[in-house]
């Protein structure tokens, strides 16, 4: 399968990015180039693009794609959190701006080797960096109730999680869970029928939850939006793409935080620690798809988009 991906707000997040011909700019989940490829339409020869992925194929394929344009490239292989890292080694001090679309691809959804998708059988992995040893299959089988029962009800919002973890539990005290396929039907078992017949599948909370928990996805991404802002030229921009309440809320407070000047106590009369606010919110509420794009692409519905700017 080739690697394909439609961009959620491809043009809302080009535009909110305010590209300088000249600048550099960074695409901390390159994906299949959607958004890379619009980046590097507005640079020039002069101007510099990083793209970063933990998915090996997404580099060699985006690298082809990006090929046709005059400016400077860099592909990395590694994780948007290590973005002061992959700088450092690229000798760049700053960067203009740069983005991140949090949420899984469609080439990863539709790949069914993966292991992302409920609606296809395969083996139990979700690793977004297929060269890291833990996987969903560790999760499942080697996880013990309680922890189980904690990352489907934090990360997957899912209220049957007690019971989803303990029909789990008794499965795998038969013989491993290996698929998605096996899992799915566990969960279908564990969640009342009345409860299955109205909302979405089954089993997407569940999946959604193991998928952040195999590739760390929440206890990064408050990191690295400090990591980026120490990194960003005074008016580079950050756009951020979420696809769920969970990674919406930490980037939200976390612009908020960044900010806020002052960071003293609220019972503090008066300001005391002379603090200054490294972001201006540009997005007071998150941009959201419009019909058009939600009729073209279904899958986009729960995209969020906000956007700061470096003071």
């Amino acid at each position: 399968m080739s690697f394909e991906h439609v961009s959620v707000l491809l043009h809302e997040t080009i535009d909110g990015l305010n590209i300088k011909s000249t600048g550099v700019y960074v695409d901390g989940t390159l994906g299949g180039a959607g958004h890379a490829s619009k980046i590097c339409e507005k640079l020039d020869s002069n101007g510099t693009f990083i793209g970063v992925d933990q998915d090996q194929e997404a580099l060699r394929v985006s690298g082809k794609r990006l090929q046709k344009y005059s400016n400077k490239k860099h592909l990395v292989h590694s994780n948007f959190s290590n973005i002061k890292e992959v700088l450092d080694e690229l000798g760049i001090p700053k960067i203009d701006g740069m983005i991140m679309d949090i949420g899984v691809s469609s080439y990863q959804l539709d790949e069914g080797s993966r292991g992302f998708s409920y609606m296809q059988d395969a083996p139990l992995d979700m690793r977004m960096d297929i060269t890291k040893d833990f996987s969903a299959s560790d999760i499942v089988n080697e996880y013990d109730e309680e922890e189980l029962t904690r990352i489907i009800y934090e990360y997957g919002e899912e209220k049957w999680a007690k019971r989803i973890a303990n029909f789990i539990i008794k499965e795998r005290n038969n013989k491993p869970i290996e698929t998605t396929g096996e899992l799915v039907e566990v969960i279908k078992k564990a969640i009342p029928a009345a409860a299955r017949r109205d909302g979405p599948h089954p089993a997407k909370r569940t999946f959604q939850a193991i998928r952040i928990e195999v590739n760390n996805e929440l206890g990064i991404l408050q990191q690295t939006i400090h990591d980026i802002t120490e990194r960003l030229n005074a008016g580079g921009r950050i756009c951020i793409i979420t696809f769920h309440s969970l990674e919406d809320r930490i980037v939200k407070n976390t612009f908020r935080d960044l900010s806020t000047a002052c960071k003293c106590p609220p019972e503090y009369p008066i300001c005391r620690c002379n603090g200054k606010a490294s972001l201006k919110v540009i997005t007071r509420k998150p941009i959201l798809p419009s019909e058009n794009e939600l009729e073209i692409n279904p899958r986009s519905r729960s995209a969020k988009l906000r956007i700061a700017e470096k003071v």
